[in-house]
């Protein structure tokens, strides 16, 4: 045996027939191969009040061209409820930047190949739509009868069109959150980057749907057949949120989905985001859809407390498992492996 020989193996012992130099590479020590996010509460609050925003505003939308009379009422709470969820949306973006008061740098530009300087100019253009169909609907409910020139102004716009505009911004707006987490390096937000953009707008459109019927119940009144319109809808994009989670755990795999299975983070998935926000709501929809009867005003308020619950959970969770994600080497080295050919 030479001496470098000898001198190699005295200085790569074997594990369970594994060397030290192999074992390291596969558990980079134990020490994270990537940066976690430093996204925490203010993103989560703007994720969550975003996408209310912005499906209230599309739903309001629909409900102007094809409601009808029923659709009255869903567009006028659709459309103040927009402009109300979106007011902190902003603050809760600037707060959460490095340095504050350099937010207005983020508008100088816009780079297409930015997914924050597109979110920034979308979220900024659909802001502004939604303070205007805001403004009209408060002119048509009579709210600035002391300034009638503003008044005749605002009545004299064409609101349909404009609320056709800006829900194809609304759309932009309840999914591309999703899409920035998916551009990340975080395993399990990356692989998943094709399906998070659409459960994020069918989240965004259950929590909108919820919060229009959850102000709707809590007025005396209200045309049973508009809630149970809403009812149906927050069926429809309940299903399809309930099948974008169950396929992006699938897709992840076993090792990437770790964070969403197992201790706090998932019970908080199981119990929280499945079962209070997906299939308790579910099952009273369509129980009622079943029973050929109108919901009643109670079981439609309790029915959209959980689904809005259930919306803001499914961002808690993704958030935080996305940043305990980044701190597993081995998801980093699941993600990065490349398939069998």
């Amino acid at each position: 045996m030479h001496m470098g020989e000898s001198y190699k193996r005295n200085w790569e012992p074997r594990r369970g027939g594994r060397s030290v130099s192999d074992e390291s590479s596969a558990s980079y020590y134990n020490v994270p191969v990537i940066h976690k996010p430093h996204w925490k509460w203010l993103i989560i609050w703007y994720f969550f009040l975003g996408g209310i925003s912005s499906a209230s505003y599309v739903i309001a939308a629909i409900a102007d061209i094809f409601g009808g009379r029923e659709g009255d009422r869903i567009k006028r709470v659709g459309r103040y409820l927009s402009l109300a969820a979106l007011i902190p949306s902003p603050l809760l973006l600037i707060l959460d930047l490095g340095r504050p008061e350099r937010f207005y740098l983020m508008l100088r530009i816009i780079k297409l190949r930015s997914p924050m300087s597109v979110g920034t100019w979308g979220l900024t253009i659909f802001g502004l739509f939604s303070a205007l169909s805001g403004v009209i609907q408060a002119a048509h409910d009579g709210l600035f009868g002391w300034f009638k020139p503003l008044n005749r102004v605002l009545l004299a716009l064409p609101s349909t069109t404009i609320n056709g505009l800006g829900a194809v911004f609304g759309f932009f707006v309840g999914g591309y959150t999703g899409v920035l987490l998916g551009i990340t390096a975080v395993p399990l937000w990356a692989k998943n980057a094709l399906l998070l953009g659409p459960l994020f707008l069918s989240s965004a459109l259950s929590s909108g749907a919820a919060a229009i019927t959850l102000v709707l119940s809590l007025v005396r009144g209200t045309n049973h057949r508009a809630i149970a319109r809403l009812e149906r809808l927050d069926t429809v994009t309940l299903l399809a949120e309930l099948g974008l989670i169950l396929l992006a755990q699938a897709n992840a795999g076993p090792v990437i989905s770790r964070p969403i299975r197992e201790g706090w983070l998932g019970n908080v998935f199981r119990w929280g985001v499945l079962g209070t926000g997906i299939i308790a709501p579910l099952t009273m929809q369509i129980r009622a859809i079943l029973a050929r009867k109108q919901p009643s005003r109670h079981a439609a308020m309790l029915s959209s407390a959980l689904t809005l619950i259930g919306g803001f959970l499914l961002r808690y969770v993704m958030v935080t498992a996305g940043r305990v994600s980044a701190d597993d080497p081995q998801s980093t080295f699941e993600f990065a492996r490349k398939p069998p050919k």
